[in-house]
């Protein structure tokens, strides 16, 4: 499973460099990213996992550019579902019963931990990425500087995303079903100026759809590599 932690860290590593870091520095950033790779992966001992992370990483920004005018459709983050839950079933925990951590959910391994920080690190700006390229897929309506449209989504998608993942594994579903109704009550005023048309209420749905799968998957993956056997 440490393959998949891994993985996931380096692809939202790397997106958080491209959303926050300005383009003539961003090769610091990345520099940073794989430094910060090299030393998850060294600590783990997991040095070909980590290779194949940072080449998995490169794949991911040639496939899913930040200009929406050049993204080449949803499939990349279809096939990473994939090869990150084939990470899990195939290759398992490697050391079942070694060395563990100390959580609030109680102890871990630590491939398992790794899992889970690489999960909320692409949680982060690469759920994002990943919404956008479904809307741009879809052809839905997009909300231009005089139409308005909805305000705080690169803030507010992540913080939800993790906050939907952290309650499924805690897990306190009520409160869960609470934070995506509460979403849908505070967007409903932008949602009503759609008129005729359902445009708004189009975007608003394929967005928050697609990230809560994310954030629902996410926890699905952590909670299937904690309770199934290598």
């Amino acid at each position: 499973m440490i393959l998949a932690g891994l993985l996931l860290f380096a692809i939202g590593a790397v997106d958080l460099v491209r959303q926050f870091v300005p383009a003539r520095r961003r090769w610091v950033g990345y520099a940073v990213a794989g430094l910060a790779l090299i030393l998850i992966g060294s600590f783990c001992n997991a040095a070909g996992y980590m290779v194949v992370a940072g080449v998995g990483a490169a794949a991911w920004l040639l496939s899913m550019p930040d200009r929406p005018e050049g993204r080449q459709g949803f499939w990349p983050a279809v096939v990473l579902a994939v090869a990150s839950v084939a990470c899990v079933v195939l290759l398992g925990d490697r050391t079942p019963g070694g060395w563990l951590l100390e959580s609030p959910f109680g102890r871990v391994s630590l491939d398992l931990a790794v899992l889970v920080l690489g999960t909320v690190v692409f949680l982060l700006e690469s759920g994002n990425v990943v919404v956008r390229a479904a809307l741009a897929g879809e052809h839905t309506w997009k909300p231009t500087a005089d139409q308005g449209g909805f305000k705080g989504g690169r803030l507010i998608g992540p913080l939800e995303r993790v906050l939907a993942f952290l309650l499924m594994l805690v897990p306190a579903y009520s409160l869960l079903a609470a934070l995506l109704a509460a979403k849908g009550i505070v967007r409903f005023p932008e949602i009503s100026k759609d008129g005729e048309t359902g445009a708004r209420a189009e975007y608003f749905l394929v967005g928050s759809l697609v990230s809560w799968a994310m954030a629902l998957g996410g926890a699905l993956l952590v909670w299937w590599a904690a309770n199934t056997g290598p």
